[in-house]
């Protein structure tokens, strides 16, 4: 599908199509997350647990498998 940007105030907007915003299940009120390679837009609806949470998620179950090694470490 291709499509164009409106003007919308001083940004530009895309329209997404009724059937498009079923499918992901994206309503005017849902959070949606951008996010580009440099070459492309991805669209998405907002996860649960965003980046920042899913480093800090990760950085806790490293922490807790290596505990006794990194104590090791600091002294």
């Amino acid at each position: 599908m291709i499509k164009n940007l409106v003007k919308h105030g001083n940004s530009w907007a895309i329209i997404i199509d009724r059937p498009i915003l079923d499918l992901l299940k994206i309503n005017p009120e849902s959070e949606i997350e951008l996010t580009t390679d440099g070459q492309s837009i991805r669209i998405a609806p907002a996860t649960p647990l965003s980046t920042k949470s899913k480093v800090r998620a990760a950085s806790a179950k490293v922490n807790a498998k290596h505990l006794k090694a990194f104590r090791k470490l600091a002294e």
